[in-house]
């Protein structure tokens, strides 16, 4: 999600990189275009960015109450204490806000079947979608990375799965924040950027 810029003269907007082909990282201490932005938005419009980066609103709320952030590492930095104190309510929140993965409409009719099965028996099992980060894989690989992952991670008890899930939304947030303020929003991802949550998180099967 691009941050409004705030008033005053326009200055030129760097293209987004495709979500497929990634540009190269800006070092940590590196100058970035959407920083500075960030940094000045009104709240509300920061939020609202940050939301797209991770669906719990106490997240975000405190995110964007502590800026300005001197540089990427530490709005990562404070992005990660941030995600380690998040509630179990605020947790059900994120993942909540999270959508399962899609495939290119080109790809194999099974390989989209695979993959709708796949997320199917993870939701029913878990009670929420599927989330893992994709940082740094390549989008031809992304597929049976997520395939793979939903396949190992079944076997796991709801309580360990849950810690799992947590991790991956850290880093899946590190990630989308990364991209937000170098100019690339919705790289990289596991799928599309987190929607409002429809309904109140599913409790685990059991």
């Amino acid at each position: 999600m691009r941050i409004p810029a705030p008033a005053g003269p326009a200055s030129p907007a760097s293209p987004a990189s495709p979500a497929s082909a990634p540009g190269p990282r800006p070092a940590a201490g590196a100058p970035l275009p959407g920083l500075e932005r960030f940094n000045t938005a009104a709240r509300t419009a920061a939020s609202a960015a940050l939301l797209s980066c991770c669906g719990s609103r106490r997240w975000a709320l405190r995110l964007a109450a502590h800026r300005p952030y001197p540089d990427l590492a530490a709005l990562l930095a404070a992005a990660d204490e941030a995600g380690y104190d998040l509630s179990s309510a605020d947790l059900d929140e994120a993942l909540a806000a999270e959508s399962s993965s899609e495939l290119h409409p080109a790809a194999p009719a099974a390989a989209h079947t695979a993959l709708r099965a796949a997320h199917a028996a993870y939701e029913a099992g878990f009670g929420h979608a599927f989330v893992i980060c994709l940082d740094g894989v390549r989008a031809d690989e992304r597929p049976d990375r997520v395939l793979a992952g939903i396949r190992a991670r079944l076997t796991n008890d709801p309580d360990e799965e849950r810690a799992v899930a947590a991790e991956e939304l850290r880093r899946l947030a590190r990630a989308r924040l990364a991209g937000m303020v170098a100019d690339r929003p919705g790289e990289p991802d596991s799928g599309r950027p987190p929607q409002p949550p429809r309904h109140p998180p599913r409790q685990p099967a059991r």
